[in-house]
């Protein structure tokens, strides 16, 4: 049978459906009590799936669609990216006991100088309503023995095409952590021989977070961009949960004075 009389058949086969049990319900005030205690059995049985069906349907329906890349960025935004790990499902959604310069995905690497490895380092799907990510990172560390913790987040060739000195780079995150923590984001240039870095601490006073680098205050070579990535590193992150439910990264043109 081809797809279409299928659904067609479908259709009415609820609508008929539909209309059995509105005229059941309309009848019910004068139905003979034996017929009216049969139908409402099969009503509370039809009940128990109906129900299930809008559970499992609302719960499904509220989630960020798989591969959304719908995100908030300034209105004169030349250029947005959200990495894959924010985007989609990986292959490999986790890792713990994670080793230094452990990548989840293509794009995100985790830096560490831990003599023993505490930490885990996993990919989760977003379900809440204000989410525009699909998924999201959580980062648990428990004993920590090192100095630092990072991660770095490499941005595409696109981030480097066409960047200028007038250009503002921004990123916006959500954070959620267990308990207070400092949160620094470094972006880096490599143009050249040389590496232009401009390091902004994350306000922490409301999940929804935002820093901008303002690239006129560096020594950028125009003409020799070659990559940009972004550090988070993570002060004191001993005995925390760190969740980021989304990660962004834009640019724009300052506005002319």
């Amino acid at each position: 049978m081809s797809e279409q009389p299928r659904g067609l058949w479908t259709g009415l086969t609820h609508k008929m459906a539909l209309r059995r049990w509105a005229r059941t319900a309309r009848g019910a005030h004068t139905m003979e009590l034996s017929a009216l205690r049969a139908e409402r059995n099969w009503a509370r049985r039809l009940r128990q799936h109906l129900d299930r069906l809008i559970h499992t349907a609302d719960d499904r329906l509220a989630l960020p669609p798989v591969g959304s890349n719908a995100m908030q960025v300034p209105h004169n935004a030349d250029w947005s990216w959200r990495p894959e790990l924010w985007r989609g499902r990986l292959p490999v959604p986790g890792l713990s006991s994670v080793q230094s310069k452990s990548m989840l995905g293509r794009e995100v690497t985790l830096f560490h100088d831990c003599d023993i490895s505490e930490l885990t380092f996993r990919q989760l799907r977003n379900q809440r309503a204000e989410d525009l990510a699909p998924y999201g990172l959580r980062m648990d560390v428990f004993c920590f023995d090192g100095s630092y913790l990072s991660v770095v987040v490499d941005l595409p060739p696109e981030a480097a095409h066409g960047l200028q000195k007038k250009h503002l780079m921004r990123i916006e995150t959500i954070v959620e952590t267990e308990k207070p923590i400092e949160i620094f984001a470094r972006l880096n240039i490599k143009n050249g021989p040389n590496t232009e870095q401009i390091v902004r601490e994350l306000p922490m006073t409301q999940g929804h977070v935002g820093v901008e680098f303002d690239l006129a205050y560096t020594k950028l070579n125009e003409k020799r961009v070659e990559k940009l990535w972004l550090d988070l590193i993570f002060e004191g992150p001993e005995m925390n949960q760190v969740t980021l439910r989304d990660f962004t990264v834009s640019r724009r043109p300052r506005a002319d004075l």
